[in-house]
């Protein structure tokens, strides 16, 4: 049976908590991720912060601001200020299709994936398409 550390991606780009804002937009476009778990302690998992996280915490009603000050925003505002706590994780020998299941229920881009109270990887949407690709039959083009 296929499980999700069969098609996780090990060893994921993570950011710590103090990290701000503008770190982790360079580093999302730097990597081409769209979620940072949020790690202390040497791999324990405290959040996640998504693209979507960003864009809520730079548009939000709440903190009235001029685009100028989008800048400032983005140097002083830390990922903690606008991450997931307390993620819903899976565990390595979950079976994928559960992990599918899970991404679709709650409208997920990724899961954690933890083992022994520690981040061993991510699986995302993206890793069920690739895999999904990579298994089907290669079809030759007819001139």
């Amino acid at each position: 049976m296929l499980t999700v550390r069969d098609i996780m991606t090990t060893s994921p780009c993570t950011v710590k908590p103090d990290t701000p804002l503008q770190d982790v937009i360079n580093l999302m476009k730097i990597t081409g991720c769209r979620q940072m778990p949020v790690l202390v302690d040497e791999g324990r998992l405290v959040g996640i912060v998504t693209d979507r996280d960003i864009r809520l915490a730079m548009n939000s009603p709440i903190v009235l601001h001029g685009r100028w000050q989008d800048e400032e925003l983005l140097v002083r505002v830390t990922a903690d200020s606008c991450m997931t706590p307390n993620p819903i994780c899976i565990e390595p020998e979950t079976p994928a299709y559960r992990a599918a299941e899970m991404l679709s229920a709650y409208k997920f881009g990724a899961l954690p994936v933890i083992e022994s109270g520690k981040l061993v990887g991510i699986i995302t949407v993206t890793d069920f398409l690739d895999r999904f690709a990579a298994e089907q039959p290669q079809v030759q083009a007819v001139a």
